[in-house]
């Protein structure tokens, strides 16, 4: 069953010499259950398409076109009072920086205390802290540690307290953004079980944004792979790492070191990602190519399927008929 749906979504930022075109044309699904890993370089609009799922956009970043529906109603146009009861609730989302997240002034206990209470303001609140202590106990962080302030804790406790507070209301769907940075590797594998755990029992949906390409082939179904604020390739995790369509995923791979292979030196992509604030008419990887072709610079390849499954904006397959690395 689809669960949310994102339909040609565009979001921009002005700024003081123009407008950042941070999100384009973007369309994506997520279906009951299932893991969607969102995968690409720093400053390509992952963070941005998660927040504005929740419609937590901030000024004077602005959605312009596109909807985003969760069981068939669009976010984008509700009404305030509606959105603060689905955030947290239906969805959630566990942020990047724990730091800028957590209220420094307030132990866990309240900050766990007052999520729930926004959305079940007469539980009782020893049952409350029971529910808090029990998802705690769950990632690994000692029940007493909850009557701490952020300060007194470790960054990867802050990171496990975060996911908490974005669980704790069992959500239908979890948006997680780069929710292992501050995670050692033993406490990252135990977040990837309970994850597991949880979205069997509980049907949860989770769309993970993350650098960290390993981590999204231990648990995602599907990857989506964003460059320059559009989605240049999907398919199922199994696709996108053993048959690239796109020549960014296909160098976003091989850039992974691989300790299994006799790999002497680290694989690069030259360039740097395209300006947002005057971007080209054509193929936003095209000055970063091995592969362009004039085609590429002058018009923009649309994301179709190229393969049963699998989606890419790409040239190369009305020109070439199949990559050159396919050969």
């Amino acid at each position: 069953m689809r669960i949310l749906e994102i339909e040609k979504l565009s979001i921009d930022y002005p700024i003081n010499i123009g407008t950042v075109k941070a999100v384009r044309d973007v369309s994506l699904y997520l279906d009951r259950g299932e893991v969607l890993g969102l995968v690409g370089e720093s400053g390509c609009g992952k963070s941005t398409l998660g927040l504005s799922i929740l419609n937590l956009l901030r000024p004077p970043g602005q959605i312009v076109g596109g909807q985003i529906r969760f069981k068939g109603t669009d976010i984008v146009s509700m009404k305030k009072h509606s959105l603060m009861a689905l955030r947290g609730r239906d969805i959630a989302m566990v942020f990047q920086n724990p730091l800028t997240s957590l209220n420094p002034l307030f132990r866990i206990d309240k900050q766990f205390l007052e999520t729930i209470r926004q959305h079940d303001p007469h539980i009782r609140k020893e049952k409350a802290l029971q529910q808090a202590e029990n998802i705690l106990d769950a990632l690994g962080v000692e029940k007493k540690r909850l009557y701490d302030y952020p300060h007194q804790l470790s960054g990867g406790m802050r990171q496990r307290i975060m996911i908490g507070i974005g669980l704790i209301m069992n959500p239908e769907i979890i948006v997680a953004d780069e929710p292992t940075t501050s995670l050692d590797v033993i406490v990252e594998a135990g977040f990837i079980d309970l994850l597991n755990r949880l979205r069997k029992e509980f049907e949860l949906s989770i769309i993970l944004i993350t650098h960290n390409l390993g981590m999204v082939a231990q648990i995602a179904d599907r990857i989506a792979v964003m460059y320059a604020g559009r989605i240049v390739e999907t398919g199922s995790a199994d696709q996108i790492y053993h048959n690239q369509l796109h020549p960014y995923t296909y160098g976003l791979i091989n850039c992974v070191p691989n300790i299994s292979l006799d790999q002497k030196e680290l694989v690069t992509m030259p360039g740097n990602p395209p300006d947002l604030v005057d971007p080209s008419a054509g193929c936003p990887f095209a000055d970063r190519c091995p592969h362009v072709m004039e085609r590429c610079r002058e018009e923009l390849p649309d994301l179709i399927e190229r393969e049963a499954g699998q989606l890419a904006a790409c040239w190369l397959y009305e020109e070439t008929g199949e990559p050159p690395w396919k050969n």
